[in-house]
């Protein structure tokens, strides 16, 4: 997995860096595909805007958070991020399967 990572009117520090390296695992945990992560991070007046495009075979999944802290943010966005791509499996899954694997047995 790549992560490009992208300030807008901020400075990146090592500890940011880190933070953000540390919560996409749990997406990379959950979905081993996962080819590439760009992350934009900007700061507009006093509001932190984080967006994230992931990049998964056959796939693009884009989110976004706002909120007063980039911490907060941060954990924000890798939280739509784990939903959107446990949703991405979960549909893989099921057209993998498209159901003939799981036959319903009689009731007696």
């Amino acid at each position: 997995m790549n992560l490009n990572l992208t300030g807008h009117h901020l400075q990146i520090t090592p500890a940011i860096r880190d933070y953000i390296a540390q919560k996409l695992e749990k997406i990379t945990g959950h979905f081993d595909h996962v080819i590439d992560i760009n992350v934009i991070m900007a700061v507009e007046k006093l509001q932190h805007k984080v967006e994230a495009t992931v990049h998964l075979s056959g796939k693009e999944i884009f989110c976004e958070s706002q909120a007063e802290d980039m911490y907060v943010a941060i954990d924000q966005l890798v939280h739509k991020l784990d939903r959107a791509v446990l949703k991405h499996k979960g549909k893989n899954l099921a057209h993998r399967y498209n159901g003939d694997s799981i036959k319903q047995q009689p009731v007696e």
